[in-house]
């Protein structure tokens, strides 16, 4: 039977005059409780609690957060958390608890499930860091032995593990674990590319190796020549993951993948480390673009090194990382390597700063409430920043790829990225949707009179800012839903005799809240106005006995109410527009009405007005009456996805006045299946007829197919839409 003995030499080689006797009384309990327990990989339960215990100790983690390694199962077994505590510790009690209250939830909702999981891990991080490093050892260990499982289940294992975890381990800048863990997803995911790739670089390794040995010697002699005596150089092959990723990015082949070996040099110094660069490209000509300096500015997981990629021998592209031995290890081990939870140590600085980074992307993603996009976005803030950008001042800002000034402006606060109104890149005006690149110095122009703008999530790349932008949106739109859910209620009353004034004084209004179940006033205006509570939902609450008291017989609509409902604001006759027409994000139940001043059909842009109690009224988005309203009165329409119901559109055609114009302008209309409604002529001074036609169409491929035709018609001048 596996003891603990070896667990007890490894970490006693880091943790001197440390009493390791938790171990001995952990490994008692783990046998108590698991006993002859087995994991899903057919071993002993007990040999794999061993093992995540033994990969935090050769990390050089404290003896806490070793002794929860070896507990980590403990609580879902029946131990209870007072008694761990008891035994060994907040501290070991609490890493145990965090990973293990992360899968304890279940759902229905697959995706909320594993949405609420990542939540809860993601909030237990920001806790404790230790029980990310528990549950990165925990996973290692569970995709070491994961063909013990059903394909389908390996599938869903690996995707989690490449999703989330490799990037963990990544922002911990564990560089060793991300690549182990990275390599044994994608063995899962792609078996059969995993399968060709390994054979391939197999059947290669004697020719690759020869060529490590010939670059390394000519490493050692330049150096040598120019008194840089290095403490190692090695050149390693990229993990096959990496390979393939390269692969599918420039779309080639692995013969035309050059750079499969990265090379290390190794230096005593940080002076060391420039002029060793500096040897390295007097001998060999750089790729441009592709000289990186992580030393004078590490990246936020604290990685320091220079890279470079230079035209080797025989013409090869090579990869060189040179760094000191701390860098090194640091970019092995990353926040193990500085462990800011040892006994009698401080935190470190650069650690410090890095656990409040996580905390602040926690903090972030907790604000992102749809699971869908919630996943999404810890993809894509997981992943490591690739265009590193600075303030004037020479702060210097991580991103994704692709970002841009916006994300910039929201990095640095809130209330900037709400009033960005421009932005200088290098000292020169640029676009918001600019992309980012390496070095480039950002300085975010601001104004009073700036607001969030929807169009802004099309290019947004982080989620700080693209969840800040929801957020300032939604609050808009609950402002709008309140004044339009008042206006609808006060006009419903009115129709009831009674106004909300009177409700809330009598005391009524406490049970039409309870009818609609809605905490407050305002709540349930504004579900009203967003159309959660429909018109029908408030007619009906005002029905009950117990309302009565305070409303007289409801009477029939004035004859002048009739025509204002049935007008628009122009004195047209408006046009009904069904809720299977018009979708305002997602209410239904609406009064809604196609404005005639401007005849908007499926497929126009458009946007809604809300008008004083007649409810909205729907406008192409150019429309000069819009123009020239409220801004603050406008809401966000959209065309539901129908084929049913005709629209009338307006149209200018200007022909020669020849006998039969009309008549053929009306049969080309007819041809198309388009209805004349309306048509009108008048003769001009310059021997032209101008027509004036309003007709029918379905939506606007329909119209534009007629105008099409028109405009073909040997007689006709111009057609233009009102």
């Amino acid at each position: 039977m596996a003891t603990p003995n070896g667990l007890k030499i490894l970490a006693g080689s880091y943790l001197h005059g440390i009493d390791l006797a938790p171990i001995d009384k952990a490994w008692e309990l783990v046998l108590k409780v698991h006993g002859d327990k087995v994991h899903f990989s057919g071993e002993p339960y007990v040999d794999h609690a061993l093992e995540v215990a033994s990969t935090l100790a050769s990390m050089h983690m404290d003896l806490d957060t070793v002794v929860a390694g070896l507990l980590h199962g403990t609580l879902k077994d029946g131990v209870k958390l007072a008694d761990l505590r008891h035994d060994f510790g907040s501290a070991v009690a609490e890493i145990v608890d965090g990973s293990t209250r992360i899968t304890n939830v279940q759902y229905n909702n697959r995706l909320a499930h594993q949405a609420e999981n990542v939540r809860k891990m993601l909030l237990a991080i920001a806790a404790d860091i230790r029980v990310l490093l528990v549950k990165l050892a925990d996973r290692l260990q569970d995709m070491c032995t994961l063909e013990a499982v059903p394909l389908d289940q390996q599938k869903n294992v690996a995707r989690e593990t490449m999703d989330l975890y490799a990037p963990l381990a990544g922002r911990l800048g564990i560089d060793w674990l991300k690549r182990e863990l990275e390599d044994l997803s994608f063995r899962f995911l792609h078996p059969d590319e995993f399968a060709e790739l390994s054979a391939k670089l197999e059947s290669s390794l004697g020719e690759r190796q020869r060529y490590v040995d010939e670059v390394l010697a000519i490493f050692n002699q330049k150096l040598a020549e120019s008194h840089i005596l290095p403490t190692r150089i090695f050149g390693r092959p990229k993990h096959l993951y990496s390979i393939y990723k390269k692969l599918l990015v420039q779309k080639i082949s692995l013969d035309k993948v050059y750079d499969k070996v990265a090379f290390r040099i190794i230096v005593h110094s940080v002076k060391d480390c420039y002029e060793a660069l500096g040897v390295v490209h007097a001998n060999w000509a750089p790729v441009q673009g592709r000289i990186k300096d992580f030393v004078s500015v590490p990246k936020g997981n604290n990685y320091q090194s220079l890279h470079t990629t230079v035209v080797g021998p025989r013409g090869q592209f090579i990869e060189i990382q040179i760094r000191t031995e701390q860098m090194d290890r640091v970019a092995q081990e990353g926040v193990a390597a500085h462990w800011a939870y040892k006994e009698g140590q401080g935190v470190n600085v650069s650690d410090a700063k890095l656990f409040k980074e996580l905390k602040k992307l926690v903090k972030t993603l907790q604000e992102v409430e749809d699971p869908r996009e919630f996943l999404d976005s810890v993809r894509g803030e997981l992943y490591e920043p690739e265009v590193y950008a600075l303030t004037p001042g020479g702060e210097v800002k991580e991103f994704p790829l692709g970002s841009c000034p916006v994300d910039f402006a929201y990095s640095v606060h809130t209330a900037v990225g709400d009033h960005c109104a421009g932005a200088k890149v290098n000292g020169r005006l640029v676009p918001l949707k600019y992309e980012l690149q390496n070095g480039d110095i950002v300085e975010i122009v601001t104004s009073k009179n700036q607001r969030p703008r929807r169009g802004w999530l099309a290019f947004l790349k982080t989620t700080r800012a693209r969840s800040r932008v929801r957020s300032w949106l939604r609050r808009e739109e609950n402002e709008k839903a309140l004044n339009l859910g008042r206006e609808i209620c006060d006009r419903e009353l009115k129709n009831h005799h009674t106004t909300l004034k009177k409700m809330v004084k009598s005391g009524h209004i406490k049970l039409l809240l309870k009818e609609l179940r809605s905490n407050s006033l305002d709540d349930l205006l504004t579900k009203v106005g967003a159309g959660v509570i429909t018109l029908q939902h408030l007619v009906k609450a005002l029905q009950p006995i117990e309302m009565r008291g305070v409303q007289e017989q409801p009477s029939e609509l004035t004859s002048e109410e009739l025509a204002g409902l049935k007008r628009d604001d122009h004195g047209g006759a408006a046009t009904k527009a069904p809720s299977a027409v018009i979708s305002i994000d997602g209410i239904d139940d609406m009064l809604i009405k196609l404005s005639q001043c401007c005849n908007p059909v499926p497929g126009d842009a458009i946007v809604g007005f809300i008008t004083t109690g007649r409810g909205i009224s729907i406008h192409k988005a150019e429309c000069p009456n819009l123009l020239t309203t409220d801004p603050q009165r406008w809401m966000d329409v959209a065309w539901a996805e129908t084929d049913r119901g005709q629209y009338r559109a307006e149209l200018q055609v200007t022909a020669e006045n020849r006998r039969g114009t009309i008549a053929a302008i009306s049969s080309v209309v007819s041809a198309d299946d388009a209805n004349i409604v309306e048509i009108s002529a008048r003769t001009t001074l310059a021997d032209t007829v101008e027509i004036r036609i309003v007709l029918e169409v379905a939506n606007l491929k329909h119209l534009q197919k007629v105008l099409t035709h028109l405009r073909q018609e040997e007689h006709v001048i111009s057609v233009r839409r009102s």
